[in-house]
This record gives structure tokens, sequence and C-alpha cells, in this order.
């Protein structure tokens, strides 16, 4: 009990000297500046997250699009592409060409949009956070 006394006294007597100096006051600036730079940053990174989010999402509903319609407009009984080798395999392939294309297609196109909504959503928290320190 008497060391807590001890250190109540101890800080009791410590007056701490508080004054307007102007290093004080160009320290502060400084720090303030640099917070606002950093936020700028942020801003500025976000922005261009999202541009190119937009912009992978367009190129790819073109690209899908003209892909989609080139393996449509195309004879169904006219394989994608041909090979010179007969081979078991490669006869399947020329086969099921058309089949594979559009799954492929599907698969490549349902990974972009995953990936659009994943990055909206990243942008989202990023934004979230931004606003909590704020």
């Amino acid at each position: 009990m008497t060391k807590d006394k001890a250190l109540e006294e101890l800080f009791l007597a410590q007056a701490p000297h508080f004054e307007d100096s102007a290093d004080f006051m160009a320290s502060l600036t400084k720090r303030l500046d640099a917070v606002e730079y950093i936020k700028q940053h942020q801003e500025a990174t976000i922005r261009r997250y999202k541009m190119a989010t937009v912009a992978a999402f367009v190129v790819g509903i073109i690209s899908g699009a003209i892909t989609i319609a080139f393996v449509l407009s195309m004879p169904a009984d006219v394989p994608l592409f041909t090979f010179e080798v007969h081979s078991d395999i490669l006869l399947w392939l020329l086969a099921n060409s058309r089949f594979i294309t559009t799954a492929v297609l599907a698969l490549l196109m349902s990974l972009g949009l995953a990936s659009v909504i994943t990055n909206v959503q990243d942008i989202m928290l990023i934004r979230g956070k931004q606003m909590i320190y704020n």
C-alpha cells in the first residue's frame, strides 16, 4: 500500500510543462500533412482499383460475347479445330470440340465474374475501414 502512495505522490509531483513553441506546431503540421497525403493516396488507389475492375469487366464481357458468337456462328457438324494426326484422343477431342470450348468459356466467364465480385467486396471492405478511421 505504501508503494501505491509513493507512486501516486510521484505522479502528482510531476507537472507537465507545455509550451506553445514554433517547433511543436511545425512538427504537428508536418504529421497532419503526412496523414492527409496518406489519405489522398488511399483514395487514389481505390479509384484506380475501381477503374481497373470496371475495365476488366468490360473487356471480359466483350471478349466473351465475341468468342461465344464465333462458336455459335459455325456450323454444328464442323469441328472448331482439326488435327492432321489420327489418334483416338485427338479424334475424341475433334468430336467434342464444340462442347469442350463452350465448357471452357463458361468456366472462364464464371471465374471472371467471381473475381469481379471479390474485388468489389474488397473495395467495399477497404472503404468501410476508411470510414471507421475517419
